[in-house]
């Protein structure tokens, strides 16, 4: 193993302190505008709000089924089950607004299951109709040709269409591919005749038979089936593409039968979890419980110390590489 990158690497790490970059605010103190969120009460939607904000962007939130119609550009989250949130939407007043919108191409955006309810039904919920903009029955992954259920972690998106596209500009490589992105997900979308105007990218999971839709856009209204809020610095691009666009580009419908292409994978990443928590004196510090009690059982009973959180973390960062440069490695994209 070459010591010496492991050396360099440490060193760089050492310059740097061994800060985890954080991800940056994408606009300067003054906001770039407004934006409306539809949180109809069906999941946490922290993690899409603060997204926005970190683009640049005031959260307006929905609290009417005329602010649906009304909004500049709409974002449509969804988390929980099919049946739940068509409910919840229903029950709300806002599934036929939104129907409305979608109708009229009024700018939207889609997050997860928001781009499922597009779709007519559900395997997950029998019997619950969807929004039924774009053709097709959402189905749960197949077990018998997948590794596991959930498709859980961060895999790519090839683009089926040719041309520009809002929610891609700029994200794209040479062959058409975007950087890995976060997807947690046991249901999804299939590629058909009567759907093929809609679906921007595909994504490979398991045999060839699982490749699924993990984005759709038609005109201004866009959705995805994996987590832009929760995917870095790529996913903070597509929703700055979305947000900040003048005008939407849509490309032109795919044409059938595809090409051969090469698939994508799902990457394998490991992750240092630490329990980090801040002690008396407000630092935060690495701790450990013994059953669920992080202090020391001396007389000062301060909380457990085990050190400074990204020293530990640039630490375990080293270890793993260490590990990994030990091993015979291909890339995968």
């Amino acid at each position: 193993m070459p010591s010496t990158v492991l050396d360099r690497l440490a060193q760089q790490l050492q310059a740097a302190e061994v800060t985890a970059a954080p991800l940056q605010p994408m606009a300067a103190s003054s906001s770039k505008g407004s934006v409306t969120l539809l949180d109809y009460g069906a999941g946490n939607v922290r993690s899409v709000r603060n997204a926005i904000v970190r683009c640049g962007f005031d959260v307006i939130d929905v609290t009417s089924p005329e602010d649906v119609l009304t909004a500049e550009k709409l974002v449509f989250p969804g988390v929980g089950s099919f049946g739940f949130c068509m409910g919840q939407l229903e029950k709300s007043g806002y599934g036929d607004v939104l129907k409305q919108r979608i109708a009229e191409n009024r700018p939207l955006l889609g997050v997860c299951l928001g781009m499922q309810l597009f779709f007519e039904e559900s395997e997950e919920s029998p019997g619950v109709a969807g929004l039924g903009v774009i053709p097709g029955k959402v189905t749960r992954f197949d077990e018998a040709a997948v590794e596991s259920i959930p498709h859980m972690g961060w895999n790519g998106a090839r683009t089926i269409r040719p041309g520009s596209s809002t929610l891609l500009d700029g994200m794209l490589d040479e062959q058409g591919y975007t950087d890995k992105v976060y997807f947690v997900h046991s249901y999804r979308a299939m590629l058909s005749e009567d759907n093929a105007d809609w679906v921007l990218t595909l994504t490979d999971y398991g045999d060839a038979s699982q490749s699924f839709v993990s984005s759709v856009q038609k005109g201004n209204v866009m959705a995805t089936q994996f987590h832009p809020e929760k995917s870095g610095e790529v996913g903070l691009k597509m929703f700055n593409n979305f947000l900040s666009a003048a005008a939407i580009v849509s490309p032109p419908p795919v044409v059938l039968p595809l090409s051969a292409a090469e698939r994508t994978v799902l990457a394998r990443r490991v992750i240092a979890c630490l329990d980090v928590r801040s002690n008396d004196t407000g630092d935060l510090v690495v701790t450990k419980g013994d059953q669920y009690d992080v202090r020391e059982k001396d007389e000062g009973g301060e909380v457990r110390n085990l050190g400074k959180p990204v020293e530990l973390a640039g630490r375990c960062v080293l270890h793993l590489l260490a590990t990994i440069l030990r091993c015979p490695m291909r890339v995968l994209r």
